[in-house]
């Protein structure tokens, strides 16, 4: 039963993840809240974001049909003078649905695939257009291999991401390894997220980590940008290379509180024309970051 469950949780957090998001593998809800002020600007993110999954059993071969939902809100206060009305950049939303479905190949390997439908936009009309929907689409492959000489087996991720809004036509890889190679140490390799953590006991740990983040989303009420080819703006970008220290506090088994802080080794947000080709920086001065928030989790 224990290893079924590590094996679904792998799954849930694996379907839907792009390379601009991370997570704990074994995950069913979260909530979250990130802030990080822009360095040499008056400007700063606030993002909450919430999710749950809804693990259904299929049969008694270790499928599952994995429904699932999540929310986000990100305020951007944008101080900085431009040459173009900012105020409708302040506030955005987005709406995510998504199923996946998962089943054992073999006695070490995992098969899951998921799309998803994203609504993601900062809705100054009050209602959805067009531009504002996303697709996604993913596959893994997961091995999960026991070891007797470790606290936990060994896992192993490849698979394949697709989402519009990349500006890539083809699927995009995802790698992951993770081995708890200690009673009180394990490691993760790969992407979205690679970290070293350290078990005090059952409910402390910390890890050193570097991840991915970010969003992306529609403008409804696009705008014209003075550059050199004078374009039209119809989409904002974020992306970060993060690294930096987090502490992990179990109050059950099941339920625990997380707390991430360091600073960004990349920094990009963008406004991007229809094509999503990069049209205006707005900032990418390197800056502190903090994430904090709530998670239920199978294990």
């Amino acid at each position: 039963m224990c290893r079924t469950l590590i094996l679904l949780g792998l799954t849930l957090m694996l379907v839907g993840t792009t390379t601009k998001l991370s997570a704990q593998p074994t995950d069913i809800a979260r909530i979250e809240y990130t802030y990080f002020p822009q360095s040499n600007s008056d400007n700063s993110f606030r993002r909450f974001r919430s999710f749950v999954n809804f693990p259904i059993k299929l049969n008694n071969k270790g499928a599952y049909l994995v429904p699932g939902i999540e929310y986000r809100n990100v305020n951007f206060i944008y101080e900085d003078h431009e040459n173009f009305n900012t105020k409708n950049l302040d506030r955005f939303h987005s709406f995510k649905g998504n199923l996946a479905y998962t089943f054992k190949l073999s006695d070490d390997w995992r098969f899951a695939a998921e799309a998803g439908l994203k609504m993601a936009s900062n809705f100054t009309t009050d209602k959805a257009i067009d531009d504002d929907f996303i697709y996604e689409g993913s596959v893994y492959f997961v091995k999960i291999k026991e070891d007797e000489r470790y606290v936990e087996p060994w896992r192993l991720i490849l698979g394949l991401n697709y989402s519009t809004t990349t500006g890539f036509p083809f699927p995009l890889p995802i790698v992951n390894y993770y081995k708890r190679f200690h009673p009180n140490w394990s490691y993760t390799v790969g992407t979205p997220k690679s970290n070293l953590k350290y078990y005090f006991n059952d409910k402390h740990s910390m890890q050193a980590f570097v991840t991915l983040d970010g969003f992306f989303a529609n403008i409804q009420e696009n705008f014209r940008v003075q550059t050199p080819d004078n374009g039209i703006a119809e989409s904002v970008s974020m992306t970060i290379l993060l690294s930096g220290l987090g502490y992990e506090y179990h109050f059950t088994d099941h339920i625990s509180f997380y707390t991430y802080a360091g600073y960004t080794l990349m920094n990009d947000i963008r406004l991007r024309d229809k094509d999503l080709e990069d049209l205006y920086t707005i900032n990418k001065t390197n800056t502190f970051y903090a994430r904090g928030g709530l998670k239920f989790s199978i294990l």
